[in-house]
């Protein structure tokens, strides 16, 4: 419609142009009025010069009109009063193209921002970087795991895990690795996901890093705690009637040999040797159905009643309760608490259970040490996670053994049962914890509780 209207008033300025230019010579040409000549020609000059002023300034709006698409200026608007109808309908047109591309971008900056607020707030990290690994976005999850406050670069990780550096720059396109991160305070087992694609002619990786250590732990104690039943089932099926069997056949003895039944010395001897026999199956029978219904144990703990406490109140409570066991062994008991006003969210008395079970294998493993000394500490780690941490100055646990020393039924110890360990890890993981433990043999043990 612009266009039309615009076309229109060129023919007609170029149609009374025309007459005019015609008018003007035939004046000069077929009669003597040269004044009027005069003013016809000062009128053609007049029409030429608002002819090119009326294309130039259509050609001034159709730029800026342009410019303003090309800049993104959807602010600007067209306003032209007093050039005639055309143009008030080109104003219009021009101002309603660009309400439409701000709208259009509006919409599109209120996804942009919705998706930045999406990724900031999403618990996994998230990274996208340029082949050179300059970094392009990051999420504040990314800042918390690895403790930084920012990253230009993926090398900059490698102050957490030059492993890590080097899966990322090697990793392809749609492939999956899996990272161990440790530090003092915490171990991190990183699932790393990559998916390649262009923007701006540029090529991007962007990768999910999530940590699946509680995830990993979960499966393994389910898988554990399946075994456990279905061994301890079977089990308890195939002894029970063991157990019952030489108690009946023994009292089925006991009962001839009170009986006025004369039985020869011979015979005499013989049901001596199978009492003993049966007695000593019974007596394995049931320790072994005791055994097996210690290890059930695993599978029944109960669940946690959450209570808030403060853990240096909590400390001076273990030390009350084990004052016996820490004389007997002449170990000095220290508890460091920061703040002071820590506090934990918990079982009080499922996690007394596991205190009290490290604190016992510590005082085990200090009776060669010089100057026996446990350390308890508590305090909020750099990612905000409550600490807690068993520390003694005994023989250590070896490398490959430590690998182990959660796992149900292992254990070092020649009357262990190899219980407590995993008791007091299945505890943690149902209060939302972690534990680990570290050592150096000769030097230190510590066990690790994060929450």
């Amino acid at each position: 419609m612009v266009f039309k209207t615009f076309v229109f008033n060129i023919v007609i300025r170029v149609v009374v142009m025309s007459l005019t230019i015609v008018t003007f010579f035939y004046l000069i040409f077929k009669t003597e009025y040269y004044t009027s000549c005069l003013l016809i020609g000062l009128f053609v000059i007049l029409q030429v010069l608002l002819m090119i002023r009326y294309v130039a300034r259509t050609n001034k709006y159709v730029t800026s009109f342009l410019e303003a698409i090309k800049y993104s200026e959807f602010t600007r608007s067209f306003e032209v009063e007093g050039l005639g109808s055309s143009f008030d309908k080109m104003k219009q047109a021009f101002n309603s193209v660009i309400k439409e591309f701000q709208k259009i971008r509006d919409e599109k900056e209120q996804q942009y921002f919705f998706l930045q607020n999406v990724i900031q707030h999403i618990g996994i990290s998230m990274i996208a970087y340029h082949n050179d690994g300059s970094v392009e976005m990051y999420n504040n999850a990314t800042k918390r795991m690895f403790r930084l406050s920012s990253i230009r670069n993926i090398k900059d990780l490698a102050g957490s895990s030059q492993e890590l550096v080097d899966c990322l720059f090697n990793l392809k396109t749609g492939e999956r690795a899996l990272v161990k991160l440790s530090d003092a305070d915490d171990i991190l087992q990183l699932a790393v996901y990559a998916k390649e694609f262009k923007i701006r002619e540029q090529m991007l990786t962007l990768v999910s890093i999530q940590n699946i250590q509680n995830e990993l732990e979960e499966k393994e104690m389910e898988a554990w705690q399946k075994l456990i039943r279905v061994l301890t089932h079977e089990i308890m099926n195939s002894i029970t009637p063991i157990v019952s069997l030489t108690s009946t056949v023994n009292m089925m003895i006991g009962e001839t040999r009170e009986s006025d039944i004369e039985i020869p010395a011979q015979m005499s001897e013989t049901f001596d040797d199978i009492e003993i026999a049966l007695r000593t199956i019974n007596k394995r029978s049931t320790g072994l159905l005791h055994f097996v219904e210690t290890y059930r144990n695993l599978t029944r703990i109960p669940k946690p009643d959450f209570s808030i406490f403060k853990v240096a109140d909590f400390y001076s409570n273990l030390e009350e309760l084990l004052k016996d066991d820490l004389m007997k062994g002449n170990v000095k008991l220290l508890s460091s608490v920061e703040p002071a006003g820590l506090e934990l969210t918990a079982d009080e008395k499922l996690m007394e259970q596991v205190f009290i079970n490290l604190i016992k294998n510590s005082i085990q493993a200090l009776p060669e040490s010089k100057s026996p000394r446990i350390t308890l500490r508590a305090y909020l780690s750099d990612r905000g996670s409550v600490i807690l941490q068993v520390e003694d100055n005994g023989q250590g646990i070896l490398q490959e053994v430590l690998d182990k020393i959660f796992i149900p039924f292992f254990t070092t110890k020649p009357t262990g049962s190899g219980i407590g360990l995993s008791l007091s890890r299945q505890i943690v993981r149902l209060h939302g914890g972690t534990i680990s433990a570290r050592s150096i043999p000769g030097e230190r043990t510590t066990f690790i509780m994060r929450f």
